[in-house]
């Protein structure tokens, strides 16, 4: 009788010990970008900078989940709100091509229906996450791209700028580094820019990516994501990365997960990552931060023509609204907050 009763006492506790953290009531994960991104590069005015607009995403996407709100009202807000932040390569802030222009891609999945909407090419959008949004829930499509997306935003009374509103000094420069490194014309200064400056400003080399993303789960229990980029500097043909791809850079599923990614999207498309994350928790039971694992050390081990390997990160959420992030980079602007607990707030890799 005795032996019964340690034996079940010791299962128990097992049990406990390997047990899943509590779902919580609502979540919300985000990121803006991964890459070349360390101590020794990033000014504490820089490094406070980023820390104080991943706190002020958490504290939109917080508030409209804590009030009842969708995820898919909290992705898109939060985007929203990192697209008009200069510090981010989404919407204000986006990079530049090789001839000097933004081409700004988004998308958005509703993990409820697993609708989908995304634009890729566009350069007159204030918000592409808004644009992606209206592809989802008022055309019968997914993706729209280059002039056709801008005509149907503009049919959808979404607000337009001139393609000067995207310029920052910072991209600009990266850009005409880029440029000289591959031997490439460098094209006039954007019409509309505000006058070149007197000497050249120092930034760290965040790798010329850095997407934007969130992933969220409501009260209701539906989960919602969404990317946005600039893509990468000096893009040339009309490139288009992962971030506006359902399966590559975004994916939701009510019950399974939620997953946005950042890095060098060309691998990212190779390996299907967002899908590929969802499909091992889905079918073999694994947790988010295994699959995200998994998933990302698959983009480390591919090459590009040039030899390069594969490189980014992403951000998890499991079907019950629990996180997980993982990177191959030292570092990955992330953060994450759940309903009652404290915010998380980190850059480098090594942040525990």
């Amino acid at each position: 009788m005795m032996r019964a009763l340690l034996a079940l006492t010791l299962s128990v506790l097992a049990a406990c010990a390997t047990a899943p953290e509590p779902a919580p009531r609502w979540s919300i994960v985000v990121h803006g970008g991964a890459g070349v991104i360390e101590r020794a590069n990033l000014t504490p005015e820089l490094e406070s900078q980023y820390r104080a607009a991943m706190q002020r995403a958490l504290d939109t996407g917080g508030g409209i989940l804590e009030s009842g709100g969708s995820s898919l009202d909290a992705v898109e807000a939060v985007i929203r709100e990192m697209e008009d932040d200069p510090l981010f390569n989404a919407g204000r802030g986006a990079v530049f091509t090789a001839e000097g222009r933004n081409e700004l891609d988004a998308s958005i999945m509703d993990g409820r229906t697993r609708a989908a909407g995304a634009v890729a090419g566009v350069t007159t959008i204030r918000h592409p996450i808004s644009a992606a949004r209206a592809v989802m829930e008022r055309s019968r499509h997914v993706m729209l791209v280059g002039e056709g997306a801008e005509v149907f935003a503009r049919s959808q009374a979404l607000e337009e700028v001139a393609p000067s509103y995207f310029f920052t000094e910072r991209r600009w420069q990266q850009l005409q580094e880029n440029l000289r490194a591959n031997n490439l014309p460098i094209p006039q200064r954007p019409a509309g820019a505000p006058p070149a400056p007197r000497a050249d400003l120092n930034y760290p080399d965040d790798h010329q990516f850095g997407t934007v993303g969130v992933v969220a789960y409501d009260t209701h229990g539906n989960i919602a994501a969404g990317t946005s980029t600039g893509g990468t500097t000096g893009k040339r043909w009309g490139r288009v990365g992962d971030a506006p791809i359902i399966g590559a850079g975004t994916y939701a599923q009510n019950g399974i997960c939620g997953v946005s990614a950042t890095g060098t999207g060309e691998f990212f498309i190779r390996v299907g990552v967002a899908r590929d994350i969802c499909a091992r928790m889905q079918f073999n039971g694994e947790s988010a931060q295994e699959a995200a694992d998994h998933v990302i050390a698959d983009v480390g081990v591919l090459r590009n023509n040039a030899g390069q390997p594969g490189d980014g990160g992403v951000i998890v959420l499991d079907g019950e609204g629990r996180f997980a992030w993982a990177m191959n980079t030292p570092g990955m602007y992330r953060a994450q907050l759940s309903a009652g607990g404290e915010p998380v707030v980190q850059i480098f890799a090594d942040e525990q």
